[in-house]
């Protein structure tokens, strides 16, 4: 019995596998508050341009992202917003969030947008109708999966559920953004936990009661719907979007001994173990691939949502993603620079996908790209058409996937948060160029700990070639650059739209103004 089963599944991968050579499988592994140093390879580079290690590369075990790094392209300048929604909505539709309006992370129970906040924010997130990735790729012939984080809309909206968006199955997603635990002995936050059973995660009543640590059940999941993906006979698409590493920062068991020894605190081990745990579900899903033949016709795309969270440090300085400077929800590099990878699961230069877009192994790619260029680079890999009704901020990536530049992409990326209730208040970030303006339209707003975040002035800038790390602000001293980085500031939130901060009346709207 077993034999024959083994036949006809042997016979059903081989059929799958010649029809999906028409459309490459993708899978999308997205980790909740990883930043750029979460990981022991190297993204940081020197002056060069080459790799350079630093202390927290030794720190963190994951074998998998050297796997996944040795076969494709790693990017040393990749962007996304500095807190997760708006990165996830920026995904599924190509649009900055100063454009789709989601500028904050979507508090599931109530409007957070801030004593003084912008008050027509999209608190709502996505809603069914809305052009999204899976949507797109669905109609496109794709089976399309969702397993893990939503966080798209609050509880209750249509947003809140992945399957009302464009995706055929939704396992695990729902409007929290952090579980309430990563242990099955509580249910994932459902049992014993009357503080955090609002943020159970849903679907995953199997392993209740078990010793499955919540990054692995979510591990089965996936794999057990990419083998009904290649059954059912359809290219797929799979958004792995792990609650790993968010808080709380539960130890994972399975690798709690490797950190003993490391004489950093309990928390900063129980972090390790996390991001330790997240790696081995990416071994797990190559691993299946490759046993299921269609590893040389699948594309990773490997990435944070925003900055690290790590619990090492103050918030605005280089601990968490040392040398960077800050961390998750910050105006600084370490708040909104993130990982990320591309890489076909197995290098295969015969592949007729993998002839039309070939990824180099082992490269670094050290043009600055960000989060919205995902939606048109897979809009394009996969032919699918774009209506022309849906604004775009992204911009495709095959040429800089090759390892090559690309001279017509601009070197810009607008960050843009009018909301308090994070570690950095009231703020939009421009970078262009070498240059970055930080325009803070509340500076005397304080943040966590009495703290003000720009010693109380309205504008930050930095020239990030000649200091990457964020430790000379040139505002007081380059008035011509400020200026030319502040008119580009004001005409690209005004082209997308943006929804700004208001005064204490609550109607004035607070908009940059020039120095």
């Amino acid at each position: 019995m077993k034999q024959a089963l083994s036949l006809i599944l042997s016979f059903l991968c081989v059929a799958v596998a010649s029809f999906s050579e028409e459309k490459p499988n993708i899978v999308l592994f997205l980790v909740d508050d990883m930043g750029p140093m979460d990981t022991s390879v190297a993204f940081m580079t020197d002056a060069s341009g080459k790799p350079k290690r630093y202390p927290l590369n030794d720190f963190y075990r994951t074998p998998a992202i050297e796997r996944l790094a040795g076969n494709g392209i790693r990017f040393s300048q990749f962007y996304a917003m500095s807190v997760c929604s708006p990165s996830r909505i920026s995904i599924m539709t190509g649009q900055n969030a100063a454009r789709h309006g989601c500028t904050n992370w979507i508090n599931p129970d109530q409007d957070n947008a801030g004593p003084q906040g912008a008050p027509d924010w999209n608190w709502q997130g996505l809603k069914p109708g809305d052009v999204t990735l899976p949507s797109l790729l669905r109609k496109n012939g794709y089976r399309t999966i969702h397993i893990g984080k939503g966080h798209f809309g609050p509880r209750n909206a249509p947003g809140a559920d992945p399957t009302k968006l464009g995706f055929d199955v939704n396992i695990a997603g729902a409007s929290i953004g952090h579980p309430g635990s990563y242990y099955a002995q509580s249910h994932y936050g459902a049992k014993g936990m009357p503080k955090h059973s609002s943020h159970a995660v849903p679907h995953l009543e199997k392993y209740h009661g078990t010793d499955v640590f919540l990054t692995e059940a979510l591990t089965l999941e996936a794999k057990a719907a990419i083998k009904e993906a290649v059954v059912s006979g359809k290219p797929f698409f799979l958004s792995m979007a792990h609650y790993a590493v968010h808080s709380p920062f539960e130890s994972d068991p399975r690798f709690a001994e490797n950190y003993k020894a490391s004489g950093k605190d309990r928390f900063a081990q129980n972090y390790a173990t996390l991001i330790e745990g997240m790696d081995k579900s990416l071994g797990d899903i190559l691993d299946q691939l490759e046993a299921l033949g269609i590893a040389n016709n699948t594309l990773i795309l490997f990435l944070g949502d925003n900055g690290s969270d790590a619990p090492l440090g103050h918030q605005n300085e280089a601990a968490s993603s040392a040398p960077l400077r800050g961390k998750k929800g910050c105006h600084y590099e370490g708040g909104m620079r993130t990982p990320f990878i591309a890489a076909w699961a197995k290098p295969d230069p015969a592949n007729p996908h993998q002839k039309s877009l070939a990824i180099p192994s082992g490269c670094i790619q050290t043009q600055v790209a960000n989060i919205t260029d995902l939606f048109p680079t897979l809009a394009a890999l996969t032919k699918s058409s774009l209506p022309a009704d849906h604004p775009i901020d992204g911009k495709p990536l095959q040429t800089l996937l090759t390892g090559k530049p690309d001279p017509s992409r601009a070197e810009r990326f607008l960050m843009h948060y009018p909301h308090e209730q994070h570690r950095s208040n009231y703020f939009t970030v421009w970078r262009d160029g070498d240059w970055k303006v930080i325009y803070h339209y509340l500076p005397q707003a304080r943040t966590h700990g009495d703290f003000f975040q720009s010693g109380g002035a309205c504008y930050q800038l930095f020239n990030l070639k000649a200091d990457p790390f964020e430790q000379n602000d040139l505002a007081a001293t380059e008035p011509v650059h400020l200026r030319r980085m502040m008119e580009g500031l004001i005409a690209q939130t005004e082209a997308s739209q943006a929804r700004y901060p208001v005064a204490h009346d609550g109607k004035t709207r607070l908009k940059p103004r020039l120095p």
